[in-house]
């Protein structure tokens, strides 16, 4: 029975009395009031090659219903990097809200020493093969730090956390594909900041953010002087800009409900101006490594310290005789007296921007896009704005309240706003590989799950942490040419959504499928991850059993009639007549293909 709600096909309600309480229930099959009601067939019926048999004669329970599990997939498609097959069954029988608070309570499972591990592992498997220890990578590159973010996010129980510290690394952007390559562990200790901080407080958070020095490296106030005019040394404004720019309030004012504030020309209203920007550098001077590892030039850390020897995990100091002392005036008239340390100027001035009121509506749009649609209606933003101001009980930033708010919200939660034209969003590349591969079972002969993800990434220009640049893979407010710009709607995805991505997209799909390899690494030992498919070759059978299952799965239930029949019409020609005993594997090969690829997997209603 297909779940009654996907596509409202099927009006069809039934409704039970109960003589005890004279009430009338309307509900699907199975909703809990279906006690002592029978059905009854003419006889038995068992599928050719199959064990299970339909008895002609049973009681309605709901067992064998859908509408739960694929309820359950589309909401771990929101809160997780995607469900696997077990969790979407717990997560059916439990209530959403239960689920997320269970997971708040979930201590983080960070990634530097899992880098750490990795890295001593994967150096020992090197020499062990043969190789010259002095010929292995000095410390951990990006690649472990890649090993160990699969590692993680394929086996933790923390799952929640770990989507929105992703969608917190699109927001609060570093990128290995600039000055922090090879930075290993400082990739891990940054990310491991939005991990921590996911289910936490975005004050702590940004303050955190502003001194690690791999955020210091990348937005360069890193070994940032103050002012030396004689000399024309003046402070660099490029984090000063970011952090109000991108990472808190945004270009111009709004309203709780992320609308934007005008003037009497209806013309927006900026937040900061040049000028505010060089006053907010002013801040951010005098900052360099805080401790720095073993080597053979210097002995204490101190400003200008080079990165090369900077311990990439500890967070910047300040160094007084480098800040930019004096009044520093911010924003809406406010001011940084002078003679106070620096570290006091950088905590006030994160305060400052953290208490702004944009940062609720401009943070809940980030995340609501990132998770769920493209297109929040003001209302969504204003409720979760709301949350972010106050979580009930006094507190503002609470991000567990903003990511509740969003998770449960209306516009996330309820049947009716998956038709809306406006509801949904195109998933990231790289997130169809993170949901494939968590979906799917697995081999891997060492029990790793490290993946340097290389041939994606060349193909799709996606992976953790590998923006082109501090603005992300792509735009918050970018308008595809086409219907969706006609309706003033937005589809940042879309941006690196062309013709050379998606080729390489199918093509990665390809081997992910056809050959089996879903992971590998740059290690001399075979670590490669391949598909397991063997659980449901049976259920290829029947081709629509098989395409129930991947719709559960995959699609959470929205599944199209046109692409059903596609994909149905490609299962019917794959017989044994023409691939013999190897039919069923090439037809569930085929099945996992063609739902990669459609239009109804790539766009997350």
């Amino acid at each position: 029975m297909r779940y009654l709600l996907r596509f409202f096909a099927l009006p069809v309600l039934l409704l039970f009395y109960s003589a005890t309480f004279g009430q009338i229930y309307e509900d699907y099959v199975g909703g809990g009031h279906s006690d002592g009601i029978t059905v009854t067939a003419s006889s038995n019926y068992q599928p050719w090659g199959w064990e299970q048999v339909a008895l002609a004669e049973n009681t309605i329970t709901g067992k064998g219903l859908e509408g739960k599990l694929m309820e359950a997939s589309r909401f771990l498609a929101q809160a997780t990097l995607g469900g696997t097959p077990e969790m979407i069954r717990q997560v059916a029988e439990v209530d959403f809200e239960e689920w997320i608070d269970d997971q708040s309570e979930l201590p983080p499972t960070l990634l530097l020493d899992t880098v750490r591990d990795i890295f001593e592992r994967a150096r020992q498997w090197f020499i062990d093969d043969g190789g010259n220890p002095g010929d292995y990578a000095y410390w951990p590159y990006t690649q472990h730090f890649l090993y160990g973010w699969w590692q993680v996010n394929m086996t933790a129980d923390d799952v929640l956390r770990q989507r929105v510290a992703l969608a917190l690394s699109e927001i609060l952007v570093i990128s290995y594909s600039d000055a922090l390559d090879d930075f290993g562990e400082g990739q891990a200790s940054y990310y491991d900041v939005l991990i921590d901080n996911a289910l936490g407080n975005y004050e702590n958070m940004l303050l955190q953010v502003a001194l690690h020095p791999a955020m210091g490296i990348y937005l360069s106030h890193f070994n940032n002087p103050k002012a030396v005019p004689e000399e024309n040394i003046h402070p660099d404004e490029n984090f000063a800009r970011e952090v109000m720019q991108l990472f808190s309030i945004g270009l111009y004012k709004l309203n709780p409900d992320g609308t934007l504030q005008t003037d009497g020309n209806g013309t927006p209203v900026p937040t900061y101006d040049i000028y505010d920007i060089k006053e907010f550098a002013k801040v951010f001077t005098g900052l360099s490594a805080g401790a720095i590892i073993e080597n053979e030039w210097q002995d204490e850390p101190e400003f200008g310290t080079s990165k090369w020897i900077t311990d990439m995990t500890v967070p910047m100091a300040m160094y007084e005789e480098w800040h930019e002392q004096g009044e520093k005036h911010l924003l809406n008239g406010f001011v940084i007296p002078a003679g106070q340390a620096g570290m006091a100027d950088i905590e006030a001035t994160i305060h400052h921007l953290f208490m702004h009121p944009n940062v609720g509506p401009f943070v809940a749009r980030r995340l609501i896009q990132n998770m769920v649609k493209s297109n929040p209606t003001p209302a969504y933003i204003a409720r979760v704005t709301a949350a972010f101001n106050n979580n009930g009980q006094g507190e503002r930033g609470d991000m567990s309240a903003v990511v509740k708010a969003i998770l449960l919200d209306p516009e996330a939660r309820e049947c009716t706003w998956i038709n809306n034209p406006q509801q949904g969003k195109l998933r990231e590349p790289m997130m169809r590989y993170f949901h494939f591969c968590r979906a799917m079972d697995k081999n891997s002969p060492y029990g790793v799950y490290w993946n340097i993800g290389y041939d994606f990434w060349r193909k799709t220009g996606q992976l953790p942490l590998a923006s082109p640049s501090v603005f992300n893979f792509f735009l918050p407010d970018y308008q595809p040419v086409g219907p969706i710009a006609d309706q003033d709607l937005f589809g940042p995805e879309f941006q690196i959504h062309n013709s050379l991505t998606s080729l390489g997209y199918i093509n990665v799909v390809d081997d992910w499928v056809m050959w089996g390899v879903l992971m590998d690494t740059w290690e001399s030992v075979g670590t490669a991850v391949t598909l397991d498919i063997s659980q449901l070759i049976p259920l290829a059978k029947d081709p629509e059993v098989l395409i129930n299952k991947l719709d559960v799965l995959l699609t959470h239930g929205n599944l199209s009639a046109e692409t059903r029949f596609i994909i149905h019409t490609a299962l019917d020609q794959i017989t044994h007549d023409v691939l013999w005993s190897y039919y069923l594997e090439y037809r569930v090969k085929m099945a996992l293909y063609l739902f990669m690829i459609s239009p109804d997997y790539a766009v997350l209603k």
